[in-house]
């Protein structure tokens, strides 16, 4: 707690987020249960992506049942950042159900609902050239309309520093590439924003910092001023805690959460920040 105390301090404008579980940095997931909601069922839309296969892992790890849609079930691995020694390994567990399909694809999003499903997360990814300038914000409709025809209601959508409101939030290197080659990614990530907030639904639109494949660190901020860098697993914490949590105090929300304070980062594209090098 003083950590998190501390490093909200050096942030100045930013409230610290305590999680329910904190990890120690360069452990392994606790494999003890939430305090929040046990043995629930959460749904996880992109489960092949970095981000997601922390919130799949992290999942199974606190006792959770996890069903995930992703165009590339193989990719579905143990993750670097909390995985340990077993990153890049593939993930398996009797409590995973993995389903191969397009989120743009209706159909495909309603298998996933087949099972009871107790919160929603969507961290989806790719370039737009690979699926499309409006995959973010159709696969969204898509998963936000099955859930309501099921009647799930919370959910958590990963999107990204400077998207919304969050623009002046962003560093200046960063705001450079999302009016460059990132502008038809943030149109996408605009528009699945307003979607959400005009869904009805108990969501969190969580916008991350600068991420890395770091391990976890437990240190969470919400962030009213310029972000820096967070690990994904760290992200991954905050999603789950948003779903599962009938109190979590972001529910309605678009925070930005950082590990890091500082105006030095700026997007890192290399391959080593995606865990290729």
């Amino acid at each position: 707690r003083c950590l998190l105390l501390n490093a909200a301090a050096l942030l100045g404008a930013a409230d610290a987020f305590i999680p329910h579980r904190q990890p120690a940095a360069g452990a392994t997931a606790s494999t003890t249960a939430s305090t929040t909601a046990l043995d629930a069922t959460i749904a996880v839309f992109g489960a092949s992506g970095l981000t997601a296969q922390e919130c799949v892992y992290q999942a199974l790890k606190d006792g959770d049942n996890v069903v995930g849609l992703t165009r590339n079930p193989a990719n579905v691995v143990v993750p670097k950042g909390s995985g340990g020694d077993d990153a890049g390994k593939p993930l398996t567990d009797p409590n995973l159900t993995v389903i191969g399909g397009d989120v743009t694809n209706a159909d495909d999003v309603a298998k996933v609902f087949e099972n009871d499903i107790d919160g929603v997360i969507v961290a989806l990814g790719g370039k737009t050239s690979d699926v499309g300038d409006t995959m973010l914000t159709d696969g969204t409709n898509n998963v936000m309309s099955a859930m309501k025809s099921k009647g799930v209601k919370r959910i958590a959508v990963v999107t990204s520093i400077g998207a919304g409101n969050s623009k002046e939030q962003a560093p200046f290197a960063f705001k450079v590439l999302m009016m460059t080659v990132m502008k038809k990614i943030f149109a996408d990530k605009n528009n699945q924003e307003a979607a959400v907030e005009a869904s009805g639904l108990e969501y969190c639109i969580v916008r991350p910092g600068g991420l890395t494949i770091d391990p976890p660190t437990g240190v969470i901020n919400v962030i009213d001023g310029e972000a820096g860098s967070i690990p994904r697993a760290d992200v991954a914490q905050f999603c789950l805690e948003a779903v599962k949590d009938g109190d979590f105090p972001y529910v309605g929300r678009s925070p930005c959460i950082s590990s890091v304070g500082g105006t030095s980062w700026v997007k890192d594209r290399s391959k080593a920040a995606r865990g290729e090098a």
